[in-house]
């Protein structure tokens, strides 16, 4: 990158904040460095809040802003404490980034009711309340991105025992598509990505090697995506480029969704 097309992108987020939930690690970490990048102030929020610390502190060596504080999306309480945080600290949200999420792999016939209650309530109640505390700051400004981390597994149900995580993120679609219709008036558009299978910390302990090697022959690409590339989509639907495009559900999945018969 030369040094004027450096200094342009850099530009592109000067003066703002973006606030990347679940930023300490895989997807949201890579998320965070590539709006660090263009200039961004990056709010890491995390519920560990250590490991958001230690990334705060890898950005730095990286010339790159970013801050850290302690949330945990599941809790009410502890969202709206960290957005105050963000407001006194910062006086602004100009993008954020839902990424925290968790899943389990259990069986249908004996899935706990209370692990499909934990799941909707970070995967699903989180992105709404942190999407309700970050909008209320960007209608101050007239302008705001939200980007949700939604998934494949929200679209077509993707192997056995994805019953809570493929319906949270199934709702997380829905809630995309109300949040676009009733914020665009603002100046805020919200938009979400669907990852195919990535290779993350929660993937390496989910996916058995069965299950790894029956998805990558069902992607016509026949690999995992990487969290680089997830980032890279995030960061398109939540540029100035992208304004005009809201509502969307952007697969970033190898072809998996396109591929049809052909698909084992």
């Amino acid at each position: 990158m030369s040094e004027n097309t450096r200094s342009e992108s850099q530009a592109a987020g000067a003066g703002r904040i973006a606030v990347v939930t679940g930023g300490a690690m895989g997807i949201g970490a890579d998320t965070a460095q590539r709006l660090g990048a263009a200039g961004y102030h990056v709010v890491l929020a995390d519920l560990d809040h250590g490991a958001a610390e230690q990334r705060v502190q890898a950005l730095a060596k990286q010339e790159v802003s970013a801050s850290a504080v302690q949330m945990d999306v599941g809790d009410a309480k502890s969202i709206a404490a960290g957005f105050d945080t963000v407001a006194r600290q910062h006086g602004r949200c100009d993008v954020l980034v839902n990424c925290a999420g968790v899943a389990k792999v259990l069986p249908f016939l004996d899935y706990p009711l209370d692990v499909f209650e934990w799941t909707m309530r970070i995967n699903v109640t989180g992105a709404l309340l942190c999407g309700q505390h970050a909008a209320r700051l960007m209608v101050q400004q007239g302008w705001g991105r939200i980007v949700n981390i939604a998934s494949v597994a929200g679209v077509r149900a993707v192997g056995t025992g994805r019953t809570a995580y493929g319906t949270s993120k199934g709702a997380v679609i829905a809630l995309t598509r109300q949040m676009a219709v009733e914020l665009c008036e603002h100046g805020i558009t919200v938009n979400a990505v669907a990852p195919g299978p990535v290779d993350t910390p929660m993937t390496r302990v989910l996916h058995t090697d069965k299950f790894r090697d029956e998805y990558t022959r069902a992607i016509p690409m026949k690999r995992y995506g990487s969290t680089g590339e997830i980032a890279a989509a995030v960061c398109y639907l939540a540029s100035d480029e992208a304004a005009y495009v809201n509502g969307v559900v952007l697969p970033v999945d190898g072809g998996f969704l396109a591929w049809g018969a052909g698909a084992t």
